[in-house]
């Protein structure tokens, strides 16, 4: 068995980034950024009114009396000069006038007529915001930034139309074994219905994948060899149990004799001992165990990471936070352990039922509670690290 750091590197180097397409904005989120996108203009390109008010062409004082010579709106510019003695009427967002060096706040003055006068809590502020005071023209997105709700509204600023991205990578997920059927379907009494594919293309959905769900491949190696033939194609295969060794665990037998160039089988964890990995038709191959909460352990700890860096993100590793434990928790064995726990204002509290086939604990979790290899007993109030689910 190797450690669950040497297991995720192999898996990344077995990784090269898909190729991109060029998209439009509306179909830009959660995606990568693969070529830098340039501003064509500055932002605000024109210095603009941050208030409602009056544009005036010198220092604004107390009880002084000005002439109101026009009027400016956002998208509706004043076409002219203000002089000392004038103001211009501003609303928020529009272009100051030329010759404008403050904008005194509507609530500040008392307008009659085409004349306003000044009131005594006018302030020394210029309420304007410069030309290009976010950003200037030319400013740079740079690329391998995953894509945020907010950076699709920063990137119209910059009146660019389209970015350049990674090709969203196909998954295949392929569930194995005489014992499943598919949800709906009326099982015999020694079949199960399979759980845990569902929550994999789910996952792989979210991080921006495409997830094929293949059928579910029967314990014989014709059968098993049918699937995975249905597989080329995608950026990356995953099967779901038979990567065991036991007389019906086919995957390994079957893809080696497709041409499997296996990195690494069993890792020093729990749950997803049973883990395997390499490459096959010129893609990565990740085996899940088959138990439910092991397989979704393994998609947190190794298929999303595997999915980040296919689409070229610089640090597709899990990100682990530190906590404190709420309660005291014993000593760990050899292997690293993931446990299911709850976390809340009093800490980190992991579960009592541990059991890798308990779906309703995993449902329960919060985070994975990181024990590593050969851990001490821990107090209440320790720091530990986990994996927000």
């Amino acid at each position: 068995m190797i450690p669950v750091a040497e297991a995720l590197a192999r898996v990344l180097d077995l990784i090269r980034p898909v190729d991109t397409e060029t998209v439009p904005l509306r179909q830009a989120s959660g995606r990568m950024l693969r070529t830098a996108a340039r501003a064509t203009r500055a932002q605000p390109p024109f210095a603009a009114s941050s208030m409602d008010g009056y544009a005036v062409a010198e220092p604004p004082r107390p009880g002084q009396s000005l002439q109101v010579v026009g009027e400016a709106a956002a998208g509706h510019a004043f076409d002219g000069r203000v002089a000392p003695g004038e103001a211009v009427r501003i609303f928020t967002g529009a272009p100051v006038p030329e010759g404008a060096i403050a904008v005194v706040l509507q609530e500040d003055v008392t307008r009659t007529g085409d004349r306003i006068t000044l009131g005594e809590g006018v302030r020394d502020e210029t309420n304007i915001r410069p030309a290009g005071g976010d950003f200037g023209a030319g400013f740079t997105l740079d690329p391998t930034r995953l894509l945020r709700t907010v950076d699709l509204a920063l990137l119209a600023a910059m009146n660019v139309a389209e970015v350049t991205v990674s090709r969203r990578p196909s998954v295949a997920l392929i569930a194995t074994g005489d014992e499943l059927i598919v949800p709906g379907e009326v099982p015999r009494p020694d079949q199960i219905v399979a759980s845990n594919i569902y929550a994999l293309a789910a996952m792989i959905e979210a991080a921006g994948g495409v997830a094929r769900i293949l059928p579910i491949a029967r314990d014989n190696q014709d059968a098993l060899r049918a699937v995975l033939d249905l597989a080329k194609g995608a950026d990356l295969v995953v099967t779901i149990g038979g990567a065991s060794v036991g007389d019906h665990d086919l995957v390994a037998q079957v893809a080696g004799t497709m041409g499997l160039e296996r990195s690494f089988y069993k890792i020093a964890m729990r749950p997803g001992k049973p883990l395997m990995a390499g490459r096959i038709f010129g893609v990565p191959m990740l085996g899940l165990p088959g138990n439910p909460v092991s397989a979704i352990v393994c998609g947190h700890l190794f298929v999303l990471p595997a999915l980040r860096a296919l689409t070229g993100d610089p640090a597709p590793e899990p990100k682990l936070s530190e906590g404190r434990l709420a309660v005291d928790v014993g000593q760990n064995g050899p292997r690293a352990h993931y446990m299911r726990a709850s976390l809340d204002g009093g800490g980190i509290t992991p579960f009592p039922e541990q059991d890798s086939s308990l779906l309703t604990v995993l449902a329960r979790a919060d985070v994975l509670l990181l024990r590593p290899p050969h851990d001490g007993p821990q107090s209440a109030g320790s720091v530990a690290q986990y994996l927000a689910l």
